[in-house]
């Protein structure tokens, strides 16, 4: 690889136009997209309330206008920051605390707004950057061309950008997962160097650092770390080394700082299942998988193409091969320390999920934030072959190389500028209508939405709140029961009722509802005039 040292000028100014390109996307258009059912339940976090609160205050029945929802959407002198560790025990324990403590200082300081909250995510973004350099420098030992591809590779990921501009944890997964696998790497590095003990215990204890840091902020970080058990297991050669053994102290100390929280999940274990609910959704087979491969092409190339599209016949095996084929390239071209710590990452964490999918049924190996390690372990797979083939000593190679990674920055900036644009994205999911159905219920004269909190109903009516104007009305229900019809109101509206819910809305209002929007996951009706 001394061949891969120094890149090439028109490569090195590639790679500083791409990551320009890259950063100014993210901080692009913040407020465009609808703010999207969970990320309202971010705020709620925040807030320090919880949603059995929100439903006993707003959610009673009572006529309320949009400015009702702002109390619950941002900190205020009533709650606290345990009040925000609490909310998550109490209703949602899946999401360790991490993010949503940082965000909340966060948010103190620059406010609840979209963009405001969203910059959090933008910032931390930035900081995959230099993880991933320092991740590359320990795993390839090439000063440039490697680490500088993956960085504008990941510039112009589409899904880099998706969980870069979402209120979310998951980009600060990313930068944990980086962190905890370089800091990996240099430990066993540097354990090979017969550092003093002092120096042993300074390495070991970053990893330990951020491996505390990954599983408070997402519990799959388990997964990530039990690829890197094997990895150590297998470089060891199944041998009682001390490399090993650092590795295990590592892995308790973190496990023991964890404990807190894992005692948190057990006690309010049925929280946690109401909470991952969705997850056990069932679909075909045929369906399950085809959804897998369009969600791993669209690492590189996203535009929001529907599953039946046929353009994804072309673009998804396309990419799939290439994936295939930069993996069978690192195997055969670098030693198994490096080539066996990408497989496992890219592997180890997805084979429970879609385990899980096969046997129980369920959409877990389909949703892309689960599989965020997976996702890194290609890019740098896929990174190492275009770096290595495009010094291939061969022009007409060279050529086609070149060709191949043009094609793959052409997809990501085209992906770049139809996200920028869009006002809802596939990672939207249940609040994918919204922006159509605020603008059919803001064309509405004297509008009354009418909804209880069950299902999606609850997080899809704060993520609507943002979109309709302060005309509308909201008559927010906790269960199926009209006690009392308002009046002097032109048009009512009923968001995602059920069939109960619609018929004794139909009986008290004697008159006929009929579908205005319907999509996959909820639909608006609305009640015929008399």
């Amino acid at each position: 690889m001394r061949h891969l040292i120094l890149a090439p000028n028109w490569l090195r100014f590639l790679i500083v136009v791409l990551l320009v390109l890259g950063v100014f996307f993210r901080f692009f258009s913040l407020d465009n997209k609808v703010y999207w059912h969970d990320e309202t339940y971010t705020l709620l976090r925040i807030s320090g309330y919880t949603a059995v609160e929100v439903k006993q205050q707003i959610f009673n029945g009572h006529v309320i206008t949009k400015e009702e929802f702002a109390k619950f959407q941002h900190p205020n002198l009533e709650k606290g920051f345990g009040d925000t560790i609490k909310s998550l025990a109490k209703e949602d324990p899946q999401h360790p605390p991490l993010y949503y403590v940082v965000a909340r200082f966060w948010v103190q300081i620059f406010g609840n707004s979209v963009t405001a909250i969203r910059s959090l995510s933008v910032l931390i973004s930035l900081l995959v950057f230099p993880c991933v350099y320092w991740l590359c420098r320990e795993l390839f030992k090439v000063p440039l061309s490697v680490p500088y591809l993956i960085i504008a590779l990941i510039a112009i990921s589409p899904i880099q950008l998706i969980y870069a501009q979402e209120a979310r944890e998951y980009i600060l997964w990313v930068v944990t997962i980086l962190l905890c696998s370089a800091s990996l790497l240099r430990a066993m590095r540097l354990e090979s160097k017969h550092q003093s003990e002092r120096d042993h215990i300074y390495t070991w204890g970053i990893y330990t650092t951020t491996l505390v840091f990954g599983f408070y902020t997402s519990l799959l970080s388990g997964f990530v770390a039990i690829a890197h058990g094997i990895y150590v297991l297998a470089i060891s050669r199944f041998g009682w080394t001390k490399t090993l053994k650092s590795y295990l102290i590592a892995l308790s100390v973190a496990f023991l700082v964890f404990i807190p929280w894992i005692f948190v999940v057990i006690a309010n274990f049925k929280q946690f299942r109401a909470s991952t609910a969705w997850t056990t959704m069932k679909i075909p087979l045929l369906r399950l998988i085809q959804s897998r491969l369009l969600q791993i092409s669209r690492i590189f190339v996203d535009l929001n193409l529907g599953i039946d599209n046929n353009l994804n016949y072309l673009i998804t095996p396309t990419i799939l091969i290439f994936i295939g084929y930069s993996i069978y390239f690192l195997y055969r071209t670098t030693h198994p320390k490096v080539w066996l710590f990408l497989v496992t990452l890219i592997v180890l964490p997805a084979i429970p999920l879609i385990l899980q999918d096969f046997i129980f049924g369920g959409v877990w190996s389909i949703s892309a934030q689960y599989l965020i390690p997976s996702y890194l372990g290609i890019q740098l797979a896929v990174a190492y072959t275009l770096a290595t083939q495009l010094y291939n000593g061969i022009l007409s190679r060279r050529k086609i190389w070149q060709t191949i990674l043009a094609a793959i920055i052409a997809g990501g900036v085209v992906s770049y500028g139809v996200i920028s644009q869009a006002q809802t994205w596939w990672s939207n999911i249940v609040s994918y209508g919204n922006p159509q159905v605020a603008k059919i219920i803001n064309q509405a004269s004297r509008p009354l939405l009418i909804s209880n909190a069950f299902g999606i109903n609850y997080g899809n009516i704060f993520s609507l709140s943002y979109l309709l104007q302060p005309k509308v009305r909201f008559l927010l229900l906790r269960t199926d029961k009209i006690n009392k019809i308002p009046q002097g109101y032109n048009n009512i509206f009923i968001l995602n009722p059920s069939k109960k819910f619609q018929k004794e809305i139909e009986k008290k209002y004697k008159s006929k509802t009929y579908i205005i929007y319907q999509d996959e996951y909820y639909s608006l009706l609305k009640l015929a005039k008399h």
